[in-house]
């Protein structure tokens, strides 16, 4: 289901309680902030209290400069104290702001990490881009503002309550009559305006995998002459976010002009009914004076909290697409007793293994049993979907069996640490992810903390020493976003060398020459066969003459391994095997 057209979202208390242990981490200091906002109410609430002496006194005409001046010192010192807490309230209180975000940012990106594959096959990396990054910037003023500016609220309503009964209570009645239904009128137009941000925060985040799109592909943009599709796309996408939010603008006039209409109407409350007190002799001028500081006051207090609640509504979106990530299961995690895995021998067995894909229920294995020796090569051939890349899949748990087992010298690899487990296998595929960064950085990656001598002897391993020493700054040299800046075959043997650093026990070579020119080929496939020289291999060939010399080669089909043996005896079946290396040297391909 489409996340515009999601019927329920979660309930503004479920989303505080969700945010409530980040909060409680600062919570020294959020006590500290809320003393100061205490301190700043107080001198707010000072200054009708001066005024109304103030009046009063003059009308007894029993004011003396000695009492101007005592007041105004007081109001002095007030201010001073206000100008402090202001202060701690305004830096130390966002700094916290800034930490809570952090924190939360750490934990979203650590929960992604152990997502699976399937997570990733149906989430566009725009909109995972956009959850933790854009939606959390508004937590920061939230965690801030959110108890500060209700803990103002609440001091200087009771107050103003309080101090407006002492003057008149049917006019304070009155006027907080007014105060339930402007809440009622706010509450149901906070609801749209929430909604709103939500679908301008979804729209942010399929604009950015719209350009995230366009800018990765623009080699291909450029071979097709695609620039006038690709802006189109982004025009669309750009059209749909304004609309989006010219929408959330309307709902959100709509709610500052309700609470407009509402302050008018607190007021016009004050001048008549205050007026007619005035009058009849039920109010002083004095107190009528701090009456009308005071409503001020209130409805200053409840204006801010009305236009914090357009902070408040895109805090609360933000916690809330933070929450989906949160909430989204870790379907391939260490069992509670996982132990770490031991590779003596590095024997691999598929015992009655099935599976199917858990978005889709795609059957792809069905009961394949298989022993591979420890050190043997064993090459995987078949058509297209015939599960070659899945079966290698399962032995590190990139996916799950749905059924049977895989065991490495015995152990059931859904009882190992999935540390263990991956540090133990070394995955060569034919789609090479280089990170942006040095040729150095890229080969160290296969094991964090090699010294520059142990780097240079995995590439030279790999057949890659000669090249990236003629490179412009050897292995220092910037390889560029997902390493454009290097060949095909380049970019394979630095992976290949990234491999032979980690030195696993057990290897899985994914179709890893199939997109390589003839010359890269064979460069890439000699440092390949040293690679796998006493490890034990899974090859997926794409290419038939790449693995004519494996231990023992496995044809995948339909029905699982349809048939299996060494390329003469193969061929001497006549079989599948036969067919495929017939149709490859004629020039088809599987």
């Amino acid at each position: 289901m489409s996340e515009t057209t999601t019927p329920q979202r979660p309930k503004n208390s479920t989303l505080i309680r969700r945010f409530l242990p980040y909060m409680a981490k600062y919570r020294g200091v959020l006590a500290f902030d809320l003393f100061c906002a205490a301190l700043t109410t107080l001198c707010d609430i000072a200054l009708p209290a001066i005024m109304r002496t103030l009046t009063n006194t003059v009308s007894a005409a029993a004011l003396t400069v000695d009492t101007v001046l005592r007041l105004a010192a007081l109001y002095f010192v007030l201010r001073i104290i206000d100008g402090a807490a202001s202060y701690f309230m305004s830096g130390i209180g966002h700094i916290m702001g800034v930490h809570i975000e952090t924190d939360m940012r750490r934990d979203a990106f650590d929960h992604l990490l152990r997502l699976d594959h399937t997570y990733y096959n149906n989430t566009k990396v725009g909109q995972i881009m956009g959850r933790i990054t854009n939606d959390l910037f508004d937590v920061t003023e939230f965690a801030h503002h959110c108890p500060e500016e209700f803990f103002i609220a609440g001091i200087k309503i009771a107050a103003s309550f309080v101090i407006l009964c002492q003057a008149s209570v049917p006019l304070t009645l009155i006027v907080f009559a007014c105060v339930p239904l402007m809440g009622l009128v706010s509450v149901k137009l906070n609801h749209k305006l929430r909604e709103r941000f939500r679908q301008q925060r979804f729209q942010i985040g399929e604009l950015n995998a719209t350009i995230e799109d366009s800018l990765l592909g623009q080699r291909v943009v450029k071979a097709f002459a695609a620039e006038d599709m690709e802006r189109e796309k982004f025009a669309q996408g750009n059209r749909d976010f304004e609309e989006i939010k010219t929408l959330s603008y309307h709902a959100m006039a709509a709610f500052n002009t309700s609470t407009r209409l509402f302050d008018g109407l607190m007021y016009f409350v004050v001048i008549l009914a205050g007026g007619l007190s005035l009058v009849y002799g039920a109010i002083s001028a004095g107190d009528l004076v701090a009456y009308v500081l005071y409503v001020s006051t209130l409805i200053a207090t409840i204006r801010r909290i009305v236009e914090f609640a357009e902070q408040f509504q895109r805090g609360m979106t933000g916690i809330e697409r933070f929450a989906e990530i949160m909430d989204t299961p870790v379907t391939i995690a260490d069992a509670p007793d996982a132990k770490p895995l031991i590779v003596k021998d590095g024997g691999i067995d598929f015992d009655d293994v099935s599976f199917e894909y858990p978005d889709d229920h795609n059957k792809v294995l069905r009961h394949v049993d298989l022993h591979i020796r420890p050190g043997e090569n064993v090459a995987l051939v078949g058509p297209s979907g015939g599960g070659k890349t899945t079966l290698c899949n399962l032995i590190p748990r990139f996916y799950d069996v749905t059924g049977g087992k895989i065991l490495i010298d015995g152990q059931d690899v859904r009882g190992v640490t999935l540390h263990s487990l991956r540090g133990a296998i070394g995955v060569v595929q034919q789609d090479v992810y280089l990170f942006s960064g040095t040729v150095a950085e890229n080969i160290a990656y296969g094991r964090p903390g090699a010294t520059r001598a142990e780097i240079e002897e995995a590439a030279r391993l790999a057949g890659a020493d000669a090249f990236v020493r003629a490179l412009k700054d050897g292995y220092d040299t910037y390889v560029g976003e997902r390493g454009v800046k290097l060949s095909g075959g380049q970019k394979q043997r630095l992976a290949i060398a990234r491999v032979f650093l980690k030195n696993p026990r057990i290897l899985l070579l994914d179709e890893a020459t199939s997109a390589l020119d003839n010359e890269s080929e064979i460069l890439v496939g000699q440092s390949l066969d040293k690679l796998a020289k006493g490890r034990t291999t899974l090859t997926i060939a794409h290419r038939l003459t790449t693995i004519k010399n494996a231990d023992r080669i496995l044809v995948l089909g339909r029905d699982g391994i349809e048939e299996e043996g060494s390329h003469d005896e193969l061929l001497a079946k006549q079989g599948v095997y036969y067919r495929l290396w017939n149709g490859l040297v004629s020039g088809e391909t599987l």
